[in-house]
């Protein structure tokens, strides 16, 4: 899989607003399924569909074993996040700078400063 496939598939698990939800609850620390079902008003079943979605993304890992298994967050995928985000905001802010210089250029000429 790609840099750009990864990242699709992690924005997208991101996407829904209960997967936001779980992963900054796991932020805190690893917690079992029924952990992260607690505040949930579904089913078992509908918290292991956004699980599987967040592990397919690489979001969340579970290690082989009997249960209760924690669900872990990997955080090392937001790392991929930070470096695409870093990369538009630097050109966002390059191009903030250029227009910047810009308008004080022309207004330098306006008021003959």
């Amino acid at each position: 899989m790609t840099a750009a496939d990864a990242l699709s598939r992690v924005f997208a698990a991101l996407a829904d607003p209960t997967r936001r939800d779980m992963v900054a609850r796991l932020s805190a620390g690893d917690a079992t399924v029924g952990q992260l079902a607690e505040p949930y008003r579904m089913t078992l079943q509908a918290v292991y569909k956004h699980l599987k979605v967040l592990e397919d993304a690489g979001v969340v890992s579970r290690p082989a074993g009997p249960q209760p298994r924690p669900v872990r967050l990997e955080a090392e995928v937001f790392d991929l996040m930070d470096t695409w985000i870093e990369r538009y905001r630097r050109e966002a802010e390059e191009r903030y700078r250029r227009l910047d210089a810009v308008l004080a250029e022309m207004d330098e000429k306006e008021h003959g400063t």
